[in-house]
């Protein structure tokens, strides 16, 4: 497809999606969860699964961004069972690895944002990760800076979220964080990956995705394990995007930086596994955000709030 038919053909499907979610737009923040309740759940008194419904053909693929986070503390095993709670399959994640070489799950390289290490080592600032043991790093509060109910959460390491999101039956988008920071770290993630069982091909063909913004550590987890799904975080120039294609099978951009024509530029190649290249755009967190993009046609979309893009678009929840 050229990138002007592409354009206007995104355009319709914007203009119809958009026609369709005009009732959302007015009231585009994320509810929380915790304050509505399903008529069998007032019935019962007792939580009800939620269905995971089939979505329209065509519909992005939704991924909750370092799990359900506009609900719970972010890259928690909390956020993993909110998003379960909520009806998604799919949950991102950030990993890095402590001072003792164990892989824990975080996004900022520092603690001090979304953990009490400040008031527990108040001498070790700038409290990075890497300065840390998983010892250390196990004690801390990760929940409270989100809300007190969650008080006592902890950080997870790469081992407990692998087993949370097996027990739940989710899949996983993971990202390897500050790469340059922390050599090795690719190899000691697909270890671990390994040794928990994520590398069968049951794992390696529909639910595991390694990314990273770090083209060579993109590379580097392609060159070690070539059957591994891999996705380069960012917005490539469409002149490199060929020379990307040979080790990454996804381009996941930033939401405000994608359009109709860079998703075609993209699905115009074909990635190290001869399929199509994918886009999954990051992080829509509104109902106006997410039927734009998806009129641009992404194939998925990374959000803090997975039931709002879902009722906003119709996204799916489970590769189908």
């Amino acid at each position: 497809m050229h990138a002007g038919t592409a354009t206007a053909t995104a355009s319709v499907a914007a203009a119809a999606l958009l026609a369709a979610g005009t009732f959302l737009l007015s009231n585009t923040s994320a509810p929380d969860p915790d304050t509505t309740t399903t008529a069998a759940t007032a019935a019962t008194g007792h939580a009800v699964p939620v269905t995971r419904a089939t979505a329209p053909a065509g519909a992005p693929l939704v991924i909750s961004h370092r799990g359900a986070s506009a609900y719970a503390p972010e890259n928690t095993l909390a956020a993993v069972d909110r998003a379960h709670a909520l009806g998604f399959d799919w949950v991102e994640n950030d990993i890095q690895l402590t001072k003792d070489g164990v892989l824990v799950v975080i996004h900022d390289t520092g603690l001090k944002r979304t953990t009490d290490a400040e008031k527990v080592f108040p001498d070790r600032a700038p409290w990075a990760v890497k300065d840390f043991t998983a010892a250390e790093i196990a004690r801390l509060d990760a929940g409270s800076w989100f809300g007190a109910r969650y008080a006592g959460t902890r950080v997870p390491t790469l081992r407990q979220y692998l087993q949370r999101v097996e027990h739940n039956h989710q899949s996983l988008l993971m990202e390897i964080k500050s790469p340059e920071t922390y050599p090795g770290i690719e190899r000691a993630a697909l270890q671990v990956l390994g040794e928990e069982g994520w590398l069968d091909a049951g794992h390696v063909r529909d639910r595991l995705v390694i990314q990273s913004f770090g083209a060579d550590s993109v590379r580097t987890v392609h060159k070690q394990r070539p059957d591994v799904i891999t996705g380069l975080l960012g917005t490539p120039a469409v002149a490199r995007l060929a020379a990307y294609a040979e080790f990454t099978d996804r381009i996941n951009p930033e939401y405000t930086s994608v359009s109709a024509d860079y998703v075609a530029a993209v699905h115009a190649l074909k990635g190290p596994h001869g399929k199509r290249l994918q886009v999954d755009t990051w992080t829509v967190n509104d109902a106006a955000d997410a039927l734009r993009v998806t009129g641009y046609g992404v194939d998925g979309i990374i959000t803090n709030a997975p039931d709002v893009v879902r009722a906003a678009t119709g996204a799916r929840e489970a590769v189908g």
